[in-house]
């Protein structure tokens, strides 16, 4: 019998029939669409109805908004397994995009006051989508080889940041609309249909970063699928995950093309709407075990460092 329940925000952006297989219970991030709340996810509805209906809305210039989890509904999902006196690891999106995280560790402090028996430990996945996603499915692979809750907890912590997190967006507009570029750079980037490419960095909380820029999908595509090649580790046979905000012949295309690198298989999946809201219809993500990317981090601060240095003497 399994020792402790799992748990995760609809970030983890699992395919339903994963979250299903493995007894992940998900609390899932609300939206408001034109005024409409809504719920991101909804194991009573099929996901990719909801998605689809969801990107149709924010073509057509829907006004989205979205809100975090918070203490009160982490409190809630989490009492049954407290009172059945079942320790809880609960896998966040990275404290670094949203205050979900925050709101879970306010949750774990009422929580355990009230249950002194039972734990609730927090995880910060670094990530986001299906980055966090793989983070919660190794839990569950942990837990269900006997590890205890502690236990999966740790390799959470040691390993959250080799899970290597790469997305390009379709339309430049929504950057925009969240305040990450400037509507000059916005129009500019339109008209040369330049595609930039974004990742999960190393920094402590980990944040979405710009890392390069490719004219064109096609280019944009097959650089995703470059960042695999190069900062994948046992790339052979091994499995990545792609989610997509309703262009699912593009994230088909990057599987083929990792796939073509050794890639055994892709779990591809809507991308959640959440983050998804942030980034726009046309965004193909793309996931994988890999380098560590606070190494890449400490090495940007050593040549920043380094730089400043030199211009200083």
């Amino acid at each position: 019998m399994n020792g402790f329940d799992i748990f995760a925000d609809s970030s983890a952006n699992i395919p339903e029939e994963l979250v299903i297989k493995h007894g992940i219970t998900i609390i899932s991030y609300t939206c408001t669409v034109n005024g409409e709340e809504r719920l991101c996810y909804n194991h009573a509805e099929n996901f990719k109805d909801t998605a689809k209906r969801f990107y149709d809305d924010m073509r057509a210039g829907a006004d989205v908004k979205t809100s975090l989890v918070d203490k009160e509904r982490i409190i809630e999902a989490v009492t049954p397994s407290f009172e059945a006196g079942r320790d809880a690891v609960m896998v966040t999106i990275s404290s670094g995009v949203s205050g979900t995280h925050n709101q879970a560790l306010e949750a774990k402090k009422i929580l355990e006051e009230k249950y002194p028996d039972c734990k609730l430990y927090v995880c910060d996945s670094a990530n986001a989508s299906m980055g966090q996603g793989i983070i919660v499915l190794k839990v569950c692979d942990l837990r269900d080889m006997g590890e205890s809750a502690k236990a999966c907890a740790e390799w959470v912590e040691s390993n959250a940041y080799k899970i290597n997190s790469y997305l390009t967006v379709g339309d430049l507009k929504f950057l925009r609309k969240g305040g990450r570029i400037s509507a000059a750079v916005a129009i500019a980037g339109t008209i040369l249909n330049i595609k930039p490419l974004i990742k999960a960095d190393g920094g402590t909380p980990a944040k979405l970063s710009f890392y390069s820029k490719e004219r064109g999908r096609k280019k944009a595509l097959n650089a995703l699928a470059e960042a695999f090649r190069e900062n994948g580790e046992q790339i052979e046979g091994s499995t990545v995950a792609i989610t997509h905000a309703d262009c699912e012949e593009d994230a088909l295309a990057l599987a083929e093309l990792v796939k073509d690198m050794g890639a055994k298989e892709a779990i591809i999946e809507y991308y959640d709407l959440c983050t998804g809201s942030h980034v726009g219809p046309g965004t193909v993500a793309l996931f994988f075990m890999g380098k560590d990317r606070r190494a890449g981090a400490a090495q940007g601060l050593k040549k920043t460092a380094l730089k400043t240095a030199t211009q200083k003497a």
